[in-house]
């Protein structure tokens, strides 16, 4: 049985989570400190700011597992960003794998472990806004699904406009704080990913990343400001949190052309159908890959087996 509560508790008690998504600890102090973001140094002030570990992959969608299910990405089927199934229940033609960029995203509420409940399933009513896992919420509170928003991200990231993700944040903020405005929403997940997008395109230290950090603190002033001026705010629990950080990339190493050289064949995305292949090579990114190998194998063995 899974527990669930219909209606918010009578105390009116409700919890935002913000994701800025890619957030390094060093750089949103440094901002803080500043004077560039008022709203998150109030909410440090007021409360406090702590660095800690993320989960394993780092790599946003998987990661977001732990705030929205309490559980390790792997532990509930979220092995990567992508991933090759032993067990062949993945359709053939997808080369017995899944990758969560693009098209297979609509399967990860499938994937994950049907025993484990999402937050949405346990706090209602809830929404959330760009969440990968969306288990338990209607389509009406998944905010960011709709086909014209899909189109208008997937215009943006094809033509590599970086700028443009900024105006999808803000966008996305402005219609979380409408939500939480209008709704008596007892949990939303807000996951903001600009911050992210323009550190993999300019790094961290580049001013447009400052930008996005920027549309995060009115996310969260305009959040504020509608709670203390209705007063709710006394109930509210407000949270900022990051799914991974950023290093600086100089060098990369093709893991399938590796693979080739050294004179295996190899099953890799964007092409991952390969009948043929001796190594699966699945990138989930953020310097992270899983290689599969003996791929005829439908279970995997075990050490000292393997």
């Amino acid at each position: 049985m899974r527990a669930t509560a219909q209606s918010p508790p009578a105390n009116g008690a409700q919890v935002v989570v913000i994701i800025a998504d890619g957030v390094r600890p060093d750089v949103l102090t440094a901002a803080i400190d500043r004077g560039d973001l008022p709203a998150l140094a109030a909410l440090r002030n007021e409360g406090s700011l702590s660095t800690i570990t993320s989960a394993f992959p780092s790599v946003t969608g998987p990661a977001y597992a732990p705030f929205l299910m309490g559980r390790y990405p792997g532990d509930i089927g979220l092995p990567g960003l992508r991933w090759f199934d032993r067990t062949r229940s993945i359709g053939r033609l997808s080369g017995f794998a899944r990758s969560y960029v693009g098209i297979d995203m609509r399967f990860v509420d499938r994937d994950i472990d049907a025993a484990s409940p999402t937050i949405f399933e346990l706090a209602k009513p809830s929404f959330g806004a760009l969440s990968v896992i969306t288990r338990g919420l209607r389509r009406r509170d998944r905010v960011g699904q709709s086909p014209r928003f899909i189109a208008r991200a997937a215009t943006t990231h094809f033509r590599g406009n970086v700028r443009g993700w900024l105006a999808i944040d803000r966008a996305v903020g402005e219609r979380a704080a409408h939500r939480l405005r209008t709704e008596r929403t007892r949990y939303a997940f807000v996951a903001l990913t600009g911050v992210d997008k323009t550190s993999h395109a300019r790094g961290h230290a580049d001013s447009i990343v400052a930008s996005a950090l920027s549309i995060v603190n009115d996310t969260v002033a305009e959040i504020r400001h509608d709670a203390e001026r209705e007063g709710r705010w006394e109930k509210m629990h407000l949270w900022v949190a990051s799914d991974h950080g950023h290093s600086p990339v100089r060098q990369h190493e093709d893991l399938a052309g590796l693979m080739n050289e050294w004179g295996y064949q190899t099953l890799a995305h964007p092409w991952a159908f390969n009948p043929a292949a001796d190594v699966a090579v699945m990138v989930s990114g953020n310097a992270m890959a899983h290689l599969y190998v003996d791929l005829e194998r439908t279970t995997r063995a075990w050490w000292p087996a393997i």
